[in-house]
């Protein structure tokens, strides 16, 4: 019979981290996962808050042929708009296709082959980390915007923003969702309610903002070339990172999931298109110029609501919202991470689920590595934006084609349209990601492009790994029939005590023969410590051999090792156990006091043998608490 080496079995999983038995099936279970309108809260925060740089990167590219240059805007938006709708239409597809989540990574496995199905989930696992990253220093950036003598401390407040957002997943992916609701809301709210006056609102800019500020606008430029137009659609389509957040995070939301994702998917596209065609119309209706220091979007509430309580509104909830877009990182990436891990590409702790139905240790990873991130970057949105959108291209781009390639494969009706709008999403998707790697190789783009394959070799690695494991395990084969050895049990001792003697009763359930060893340091002190040792042992009369090591040098660990392997030749046929007594202290600031001599064995055993560990626990209770029976449990 094959090999198979599956899901993660009983030697992957951990106390207190096992999924509860049919937990999407009961009334906690669901209590636990997302509606339509928390997963737009959820999983929406880095598409919403793109709108704060997308607008600013198309005026920025188109600014340096000046204000015939301008006047792209609109157009420029619209192509992205239109590349939004086709991807919001693809995705749609995925969640009912692919109803366990993943995206693209779950689009490629099944039509394109394992190895592409791995540069997608690299890809994502990029823009997941990065966006974090990203998100969090444009918030903290707008922050100092307004409180200058906080800039020498962002990386802190950075850090700070990361600690709050992780919190708060970690208890759970609906709580998120609850607590980043209204500053959603507020944010939309805002940028709906901006582009509504905006647009009814006569007169000149205002130049508040803007004053003691110098223009970007390129003067004397009036060329509009195609590379340059397609230089600022490839900018611009930063504000599509996040659209396919909800695609793979399908698992997170109540039955009928996929119905609901869906519906948070066409909603978030409806939003996000809205806000962007009325930034651009408002940026051509009110004739704006880029300007050093102060943000597209700045200039616009200033220009529609003027310099006053609502402007300040508008500024507050977009840094809000930014410094929060981080979430959706942690709603997504955790899910992909554990069908990474279920499919043997990650260590299948990832795979596991707490209460709450948190992928603990992926958000747990995704904070570490961001953390890392921030520090790197010393808190300098710059530094990492460049390499921003670079992998979430490359994913779209991948998914697109798996998805011509399902509908080909499918056959279902109308499977030319279909396949023809993903085939034109591809095609657009693919040469952003070309314009964005090569206008931005040589400002760090290099990096994402040696980091993809290296990524990818270390799925396949762990995949080999786990193959070998299971091959020596036998996965998927019926074992030999278990017979029963002769059993030896060593149990270091360095002293007469309680703890002896529990060990000692202990070893003798397990074991058929029982030896005890002592370990003897050649210098008088250990050496009077061993003769009254052995004469307390003759006077107890345990009826257990003690045997006594006596190395050259004060090491501890290596001649217990040395005994255990002596055993093994010895006793060729035999199960040697090393059981090692411990105790464990009934506070938690008492534990710094013990010595780690069952630690150093117990690693010194691991290592030198094949011999089973077993750590005996005696627990010491404070004077208030009564026994508890079983303190001498083995673990």
């Amino acid at each position: 019979m094959a090999v198979h080496v599956g899901k993660p079995t009983a030697l992957a999983q951990e106390p207190g981290l096992e999924e509860p038995p049919d937990a999407s099936a009961t009334g906690a279970g669901d209590r636990h996962r997302l509606t339509a309108l928390q997963g737009l809260a959820a999983l929406s925060l880095d598409a919403m808050a793109s709108v704060a740089y997308g607008p600013e990167s198309i005026v920025l590219v188109l600014a340096a042929a000046g204000a015939y240059g301008m006047g792209f805007t609109l157009p420029v938006t619209l192509a992205i708009a239109a590349l939004l709708a086709v991807l919001v239409a693809s995705y749609r597809q995925v969640i009912a296709a692919f109803p366990d989540g993943g995206g693209s990574y779950a689009v490629a496995k099944r039509h394109l082959g394992r190895r592409t199905s791995l540069v997608a989930a690299a890809s994502l696992i990029l823009d997941y980390v990065l966006n974090v990253a990203v998100s969090v220093t444009a918030g903290v950036a707008a922050l100092t915007s307004a409180f200058p003598g906080l800039h020498g401390e962002r990386v802190w407040i950075c850090l700070g923003v990361l600690v709050l957002v992780t919190a708060v997943n970690l208890r759970g992916v609906v709580d998120s969702a609850k607590a980043f609701l209204v500053p959603t809301a507020l944010f939309v709210g805002s940028i709906l309610a901006m582009i509504a006056v905006g647009l009814f609102r006569d007169g000149p800019v205002s130049t508040a903002s803007a004053a003691g500020h110098d223009s970007a606008l390129g003067e004397g430029a009036t060329a509009v070339g195609a590379l340059l137009l397609l230089k600022a659609f490839a900018a611009g389509c930063s504000a599509l990172t996040g659209v396919e957040a909800v695609a793979n995070a399908v698992p997170s939301f109540r039955a009928p999931a996929a119905r609901r994702a869906q519906r948070t998917e066409v909603a978030l596209g409806a939003l996000l298109g809205a806000m962007l065609i009325g930034l651009s119309v408002l940026i051509g209706r009110f004739h704006l110029q880029p300007v050093e220091g102060v943000t597209v979007l700045a200039q616009l509430a200033d220009a529609s609501f003027g310099h006053n309580a609502a402007f300040y509104v508008v500024q507050f909830a977009t840094m809000v919202l930014l410094a929060l877009a981080a979430n959706t990182s942690f709603g997504g990436l955790p899910v992909l991470l554990s069908l990474l891990a279920r499919d043997n590409h990650l260590p299948h702790v990832f795979a596991l689920k707490a209460d709450r139905q948190v992928h603990r240790h992926g958000v747990v990873w995704l904070a570490l590595v961001s953390a890392a991130l921030l520090v790197f970057s010393g808190g300098d949105t710059n530094t990492l934006v460049p390499l921003f959108a670079i992998g979430v291209f490359v994913g779209f781009t991948i998914c697109q084609v798996g998805m011509v390639r399902h509908w080909y494969g499918e056959r279902p009706g109308g499977r030319r349209t279909k396949a023809a709008l993903n085939g034109f999403g591809a095609l657009l998707t693919g040469v952003c990601a070309v314009v964005v790697t090569a206008t931005k190789f040589t400002e760090g783009a290099w990096l994402i492009v040696l980091a993809l394959p290296l990524i990818v070799l270390a799925f396949e690695k762990i995949h080999r790994a786990y193959a070998e494991i299971g091959e020596r395990l036998e996965l998927g084969r019926v074992p030999q029939p278990p017979n029963r050895s002769h059993s030896l049990v060593v149990v270091p001792v360095s002293g007469l005590s309680r703890l002896t003697c529990q060990a000692l009763t202990a070893a003798r359930s397990l074991g058929d023969e029982v030896l005890a060893v002592t370990v003897t340091h050649p210098t008088a002190e250990d050496r009077r410590a061993a003769e009254a040792l052995r004469r307390d042992w003759e006077s107890w009369k345990p009826g257990v051999e003690l045997t006594e090591l006596s190395p050259e040098t004060r090491s501890l660990g290596r001649p217990v090792s040395a005994y255990v392997r002596r055993l093994a030749q010895t006793h060729p046929d035999a199960q040697i156990t090393v059981l090692i007594p411990e105790t464990e202290p009934a506070r938690l600031w008492q534990r710094l006091l013990q010595n780690q001599r069952g630690s150093v064995v117990a690693h010194a055993v691991r290592r030198d043998t094949d011999a089973v560990i077993c750590r005996l626990r005696f627990r010491i209770m404070a004077e208030a608490e009564p026994p508890v029976p079983g303190t001498g449990a083995t673990h």
